[in-house]
């Protein structure tokens, strides 16, 4: 699963340089937290905060993808 993330973390960054789209930070965040989580997890006691903080980053990811309305005058 760490290779999983791993390599996922590493595509979205690539893709980052190559369009720069700031939407891809925080997905970017999400999956390394994940590696990192997944990492830990045998033992760690960091696991878990680190699982929330991952899905933390994909609530601003969210955010950063609902669709803007325009402010009414």
């Amino acid at each position: 699963m760490v290779a999983f993330f791993l390599a996922a973390t590493v595509v979205t960054l690539s893709q980052y340089l190559r369009l720069h789209d700031r939407r891809l930070l925080p997905l970017a965040v999400q999956f390394a937290l994940t590696a990192t989580a997944h990492f830990v997890a045998e033992g760690g006691f960091m696991s878990w905060p680190l699982h929330v903080a991952a899905g933390g980053a994909g609530l601003v990811l969210l955010y950063m993808l609902s669709p803007r309305r325009p402010a009414s005058r």
